[in-house]
């Protein structure tokens, strides 16, 4: 057979080696270490898949009422502390606003009862202005008035206003009460207007 002839029988079109570090090669390599990662994935999945149909049972009659009644439970108790919450706001401001109309009353009248005072330590209350003096009094004890300041009671800063120094016979304890300009006056055991007094010192007796 002649060299032209053996040029025929050769195959012109050769598949190529697969060089080493060749594409082919590296997805080669590569294909048996993506197996585990596309069974995880499955398992992923029908993890999610199982999930999502106990997620879409639907809920028994018992369950269902049980909820209704948590729920309307719950809105029961938010509307009792709602209640409670605003009586309690409502009784303060009434008892803040009753104070402070008694309050501004009293002030309104403690002219009246200094001079009721005056005409007493003057002389005798007689006839019609003493039941008048009497009745007010009264009235004004009733919603919580009380006088204080007497000579011979120790000097108090927090209920006596001090006016003056002067002595006072016999021994003492401390500051005492020497003389009283003005009685003091409490409202319901709350002071509002201080017991304008003279002051008595030990070490100036």
């Amino acid at each position: 057979m002649s060299d032209s002839d053996n040029e025929f029988d050769e195959p012109v079109d050769k598949a190529p080696e697969p060089v080493e570090g060749s594409e082919e090669a590296t997805d080669a390599g590569d294909q048996p270490a993506s197996e585990p990662a596309g069974d995880e994935l499955d398992q992923v999945l029908t993890e999610i898949l199982a999930a999502a149909e106990v997620e879409a049972e639907p809920k028994s009659e018992t369950e269902l009422l049980q909820e209704l009644v948590a729920e309307r439970t719950g809105d029961l108790q938010r509307l009792h502390a709602e209640y409670a919450n605003y009586k309690k706001r409502v009784d303060r401001d009434r008892a803040l606003s009753r104070s402070g109309g008694i309050e501004a009353v009293v002030l309104d009248l403690l002219p009246v009862l200094d001079s009721v005072e005056a005409a007493r330590e003057h002389a005798e209350l007689v006839g019609g202005f003493k039941l008048v003096a009497e009745e007010l009094e009264k009235i004004t004890a009733k919603y919580g008035l009380e006088v204080f300041g007497e000579v011979g009671e120790p000097f108090d800063p927090q209920i006596h206003e001090a006016l003056l120094q002067m002595p006072m016979p016999g021994e003492l304890d401390g500051p005492t009460v020497a003389a009283v300009m003005q009685h003091g006056v409490k409202l319901n055991g709350r002071v509002i207007r201080p017991a304008r007094v003279g002051v008595a010192d030990p070490d100036n007796s």
